[in-house]
């Protein structure tokens, strides 16, 4: 199995930090944030990554240049953003005709990606997508789902005020090549994964619980408690 890590991002809502270095290198606990995906894909099993670019290109190109996973990595330069979907068709020859790995590497996420993998391979076969979820303590900010009794997911409510749960979507996926062919089927080069494609598999996506971590590091508020979680991860995991 192949990974798009999707790290173009500008990094707006973590200034001043990402006036000097993109996102995706902001460090957790003296780490960039790119490396924990690398780390633990590559355990999963992860066999190539595909890392798009765009803001501060240059310094995501050197670092992954430097890294252990240079020979394992296809680094693709966006001039101009093309959004989820659109960087997944734009390199859909590199996935092959094979299940794929779709991840907002902006966010901090620990867990058991074999396990994560065994449940797409284990899913109903009606499933097309297996959606990562978690539970969050500020469910008004994130995309709230509703579950079926078979685990899929068949409803959303996006940053409402009073949401049904604190189950949320993770924005790590793993799609099966017809998901590909839906994005063809709309008919344009910028395709958003979020409202344009996932709400077309209400029904069909299969989920998997990360009860380890998983935490969005879209702003500067939530920089510092990740930075305060993840040792404590690390604490826990290691007695």
């Amino acid at each position: 199995m192949r990974a798009l890590l999707l790290a173009a991002g500008l990094g707006t809502r973590l200034k001043p930090i990402t006036n000097t270095l993109p996102k995706c290198l902001v460090p957790i606990s003296g780490k960039p944030l790119l490396d924990y995906w690398f780390e633990q894909l590559k355990v999963a099993g992860i066999e190539r990554f595909i890392v798009n670019t765009h803001y501060m290109a240059d310094k995501v190109e050197e670092h992954i240049a430097r890294s252990p996973y240079a020979d394992l990595t296809d680094v693709i330069y966006e001039k101009e953003l093309l959004n989820t979907g659109g960087t997944i068709l734009a390199n859909k020859e590199l996935f092959g005709n094979e299940a794929f790995m779709v991840i907002h590497a902006d966010n901090l996420s620990i867990c058991d990606y074999s396990a994560f993998i065994e449940s797409h391979n284990n899913r109903n076969k009606k499933a097309a997508i297996t959606m990562m979820t978690f539970s969050t303590d500020n469910p008004q900010s994130c995309g709230i789902i509703e579950l079926n009794s078979e685990g899929m997911v068949v409803k959303f409510h996006e940053k409402e005020k009073n949401p049904p749960s604190n189950l949320a979507n993770g924005a790590v996926y793993i799609m099966e090549p017809e998901v590909i062919e839906t994005m063809l089927s709309i008919g344009q080069e910028k395709v958003d994964i979020s409202l344009e494609v996932i709400p077309k598999y209400l029904g069909k996506i299969n989920t998997f619980l990360n009860d380890q971590l998983h935490r969005k590091k879209g702003n500067i508020e939530s920089y510092p408690l990740a930075k305060i979680e993840q040792p404590l991860h690390e604490k826990n995991t290691n007695k």
